[in-house]
């Protein structure tokens, strides 16, 4: 009976380890995608982020190191470091898809931002040593207050939000899958 339905022969916590660890890796390189696609925008295709949305990459910044080292304890057997990892790294995704949902309010003029989010636009690098930091000393960024462009109605922060909301998901699944290893 076996030999015809393999996984029946696996146990539980073989199952839930395997699907914690597939779960955190989808994660991981989703949130991976994401703060590639946000540089590449950025560098690539000229978008300007404005303060907010250098904000927003806070989250991806330190979800991806904190998914990767869960992904590195499970598969040295330590189920109950990786839960509190995915588990830290979901509260993370979430906090940042509010910031997300913050951002485009001002962007729909739903409400205010901050001082910080004043108009402007960013000035070109220079690519000398010593003109590249006064370049960065007088950097200013767009306005929060404005998307640069929408697709299918929503703007960069509008899709951070969609995108965090799918890793805050995906990594409460990974946490709870890796509980079971305990």
């Amino acid at each position: 009976m076996q030999e015809c339905f393999p996984l029946m022969a696996q146990s539980t916590s073989q199952l839930a380890g395997r699907s914690a660890y597939q779960m955190g890796a989808f994660s991981l390189l989703a949130a991976t995608a994401v703060i590639l696609a946000a540089l590449g925008f950025e560098h690539l295709g000229g978008f300007d982020p404005c303060q907010l949305c250098l904000q927003q990459r806070y989250a991806y910044y330190v979800g991806i190191p904190l998914l990767f080292i869960a992904l590195v304890s499970l598969s040295v057997d330590r189920p109950r470091l990786a839960t509190g990892l995915f588990a830290l790294a979901s509260v993370i995704f979430l906090l940042n898809a509010g910031f997300g949902v913050y951002h485009s309010g001002i962007e729909w003029k739903l409400w205010e931002g901050p001082a910080t989010c004043a108009s402007g636009s960013l000035k070109p690098l220079s690519s000398s040593g010593a003109g590249l930091l006064k370049s960065l000393a007088t950097r200013t960024v767009a306005s929060c207050g404005e998307a640069q462009v929408r697709f299918l109605g929503l703007s960069f922060a509008g899709w951070n939000v969609i995108a965090c909301l799918v890793l805050m998901t995906s990594t409460l699944k990974a946490a709870f899958q890796s509980s079971i290893l305990r």
